[in-house]
């Protein structure tokens, strides 16, 4: 495969080029439009109690947690007749919608406290609205300019859940643009330090650029389909520019390595390929794997983010094995135009010190020098338990506040803070009495008809529960276990021929410990009909149930491909244990540090300002995992691929780890900084969960190419010796026939293009 690409690029770069420009400019038309394609939401699994409750309230009362809040405010009182006048009129006015199921308020359902401000001078109306959350959008869009202003001369806000989920969508597009502006000049400057050269530093964003498109375009494509979370855009556009940063540097460094060794342009084409390329392609089967656990989830949340990472992943290596070898043919010497000043590439310094270092082809070539990588190797191996206890020690100090980790659905608090969704969600938190907006719906069915059911004692009981503000149903309102309302002609909305709801107000936070557990309460209790609980705090409650259900599944793909694919490159059984249990540490150690950060505020204003809510939306730690696993497996195969290499070579195991971390520590650590300045650009996002996730990711990657990479791989392979490669004979054979190394065979160099004499040099 490999010496076909080799012929496809030096031989026919020009149609390569002409495609991938075609490819570029239809991807370009036709996947620019994905954004408008894309969802919010996401987060519920359908098949659970929580989605059934809420179906069954849609179908049988058009009820529900409420799309639409409108906060009406009015100096003279909300119980003043001119206000309350006006305040029965808008509310009549709403319900009369098309699109609207359902439309009560303070004033509707005969002044009832709960939705009156404690300052007395505000008071709600709620609104459900009908359909999927594409029906509902559009559905809120159309009302959310006729009731912005002062209609009945009162002064409304919009807010709900359906004013958070738009601006969730808007706010990603727009942060999406400006981590863009901000990111792209960032690291161009810092490229061209790493790359050492203008015309090289501009390649990676080529490849990255035809990779981007090229992602939106399957994207766009796949919500013809199913739907996609709009989060896909940034995943596509995040770890497209990372990943092909990456493959990029791995290839052009592998390819001046040939070229100063006096290779031609075509045989260093071909011999960067069945090296770096081989590299490069199993690493990015690493990374789909990884991310292809987000398909175990019945959530199209984190489904989408596996929509969007695994065509990322497989598309910048494609890009990066047939249009970046195409551009080095044309480009050839060219590559070195604009280079800096100062040190030259390693071959080159090599070969300066002498031919003895650099020179002859074949199984070993030359010594690694004794760089910086290969001096802290040799210091680590010669104090390996020291240095290895104290990093793990580090570690473990660092993952610690993980134990205290609480989950959450996100609401409009993680939005920034000018969002019009975040002020009046804080107004009704701070200025009513109790959670009014996230009440729970418990839905009994198979139930006598209208006057024959025996709803009162049950609700009396509910109402009595740890938590619960207030039950509402068609037997009246009930409070601390008693009747404090009797039914009115209000009532009637929570009945129906052989069904009934009761909407259980809470007195705490419904995204919270408390909110679950009162959920669990409800569902617990005896009720004399068959029942349902849905409503925000369900949902929370089954979804991380729900996660929690596949999770040990999703664990054993990620743990398993993993270990096959490091078994594959290494022969060995214990290296791929060891990577898995290092790259599970610093993953615990970078969810500490987003609990300490966000969970319990510390970060706050280092980060930007967000609601402190005293817990974590809870797909951050699940994305964080794989995405950040994904990365650290393709590290891990970069480096030890080396290491086999040398070790096979030589018999040595610590000159070998010592020589591979020489060979790409510099180029992990300058693919981790620049990877992790595309994560850090999140950090511009003003939707909190989107700045966990951009610092997380970015500090798993660090952390992973210095400590992990340069402390603790060194020190572990110096304990153990040569039982690193140690594995039963069956599986040597197998490694044998099957394994995946980095150097070309004997019969893949026989097969090279042959060099041009003095081609381009």
């Amino acid at each position: 495969m490999f010496a076909s690409l080799a012929r496809l690029a030096c031989r026919r770069s020009g149609l390569v080029l002409y495609l991938s420009g075609v490819l570029l400019v239809v991807a370009g038309a036709l996947g620019g439009s994905v954004l408008q394609e894309l969802s919010a939401g996401g987060f519920v699994d359908e098949s659970t109690e929580s989605a059934r409750t809420s179906k069954a309230m849609d179908d049988r009362f058009g009820a529900g947690a409420p799309d639409l809040v409108l906060l009406v405010s009015d100096e003279r009182g909300v119980d003043s007749p001119a206000v309350a006048a006006a305040g029965a009129r808008l509310t009549t006015r709403v319900a009369g919608e098309p699109g609207v199921e359902q439309a009560v308020s303070y004033w509707s359902l005969g002044r009832a406290e709960p939705l009156r401000g404690k300052n007395g001078r505000q008071a709600l109306v709620m609104a459900r609205l009908s359909g999927d959350e594409d029906r509902v959008q559009d559905t809120f869009e159309r009302l959310e300019n006729r009731y912005r202003h002062t209609p009945q001369g009162l002064d409304v806000r919009v807010g709900g859940n359906a004013l958070a989920d738009k601006e969730m969508s808007e706010t990603t597009e727009k942060d999406l643009l400006k981590i863009e502006a901000v990111t792209f000049p960032v690291l161009l400057v810092v490229m061209l330090f790493v790359f050492r050269s203008v015309v090289a530093a501009l390649v990676p964003l080529l490849v990255s650029g035809l990779t981007i498109l090229s992602v939106l375009l399957v994207v766009r494509v796949l919500t013809l389909f199913t739907e996609v979370s709009a989060l896909a855009s940034n995943v596509a556009t995040g770890l497209g520019l990372g990943l092909a940063i990456d493959y990029s540097l791995i290839l052009i460094k592998r390819y001046r390595e040939e070229r100063d060794r006096g290779t031609g342009t075509d045989q260093a084409i071909a011999l960067m390929l069945r090296t770096a390329g081989r590299t490069v392609l199993f690493s990015s089967v690493t990374v789909t794997l990884a991310l292809a656990t987000l398909l175990v989830f019945p959530f199209y949340y984190l489904r989408s983010f596996a929509y969007a990472g695994i065509p990322t992943a497989l598309l910048a290596a494609l890009v990066s094995l047939t249009f970046l070898p195409a551009l080095l043919k044309v480009l050839g010497h060219r590559i070195e135009k604009g280079r800096l000043p100062g040190r030259r590439s390693a071959a080159a310094a090599a070969r300066g010190v002498g031919k003895r270092e650099a020179g002859e082809r074949g199984a070993g070539e030359r010594v690694a020098r004794e760089g910086f990588w290969y001096r802290l190797a040799m210091g680590v191996m010669r104090f390996p338990l020291p240095v290895a206890g104290a990093v793990v020690a580090l570690l473990l100090l660092l993952g610690a506040p993980f134990l205290g980790l609480r989950l959450s659905l996100p609401d409009e608090r993680v939005l920034p803070a000018d969002s019009q969704a975040r002020q009046v969600g804080g107004v009704i938190r701070d200025n009513f009495r109790a959670q009014e907006t996230q009440a729970l719906n418990v839905v009994l069915s198979d139930t006598p008809g209208p006057g024959a059911r025996q709803v009162a004692p049950y609700a009396e009981r509910l109402s009595g529960l740890d938590g619960v503000a207030r039950v509402d149903s068609e037997a009246g309102t009930f409070a601390d276990g008693r009747l404090v309302q009797r039914p009115s002609v209000h009532s009637a909305r929570f009945g129906a021929e052989d069904s009934t709801y009761l909407s259980v107000v809470p007195r705490d936070q419904s995204m919270s410990e408390q909110g679950r557990q009162l959920v669990t309460h409800l569902r617990s209790l005896p009720a004399p009909y068959a029942v349902q609980v849905g409503g925000p705090a369900a949902e929370l409650t089954d979804s991380i149930d729900s996660m929690n259900a596949r999770l040990p599944a999703a664990l054993a793909v990620i743990a398993v491909s993993s270990f096959v694919v490091l078994f594959l490159f290494t022969g060995s059984l214990l290296l791929p244990l060891k990577a898995l249990v290092l790259n599970c540490l610093s993953l615990s150690a970078t969810l500490g540090v987003l609990v300490w950060g966000f969970q319990e505020g510390h970060l706050r204003g280092v980060v930007g300002d967000f609601v402190v809510t005293d817990s974590i939306t809870w797909t951050v730690p699940l994305l964080l995992f794989c995405l950040a696993f994904g990365l650290s497996m393709d590290y891990e195969v970069f480096l030890l691929s080396r290491i086999k290499e040398e070790y096979d070579r030589t018999g040595d195991n610590t000159a070998s780890v010592a020589r591979g971390l020489e060979r790409t520590g510099s180029m992990i650590t300058a693919a981790a900084v620049l990877i992790s300045i595309v994560f850090l650009g999140f950090l511009i996002s003003g939707i909190v969960y989107l700045k966990a996730i951009g610092l997380g990711l970015a500090l798993a990657v660090l952390m992973d190419a210095t400590l992990v990479r340069g402390l603790l791989v060194p020190a572990f392979m110096r304990l153990v010796g040569k039982g690193n490669w140690w594995a039963p004979k069956p599986l040597r054979v197998l490694h044998a026939k099957a394994g995946l190394r980095e150097e070309p065979s004997a019969e893949e160099v026989r097969a090279e293009p042959r060099t041009e004499v003095g081609a381009e040099r």
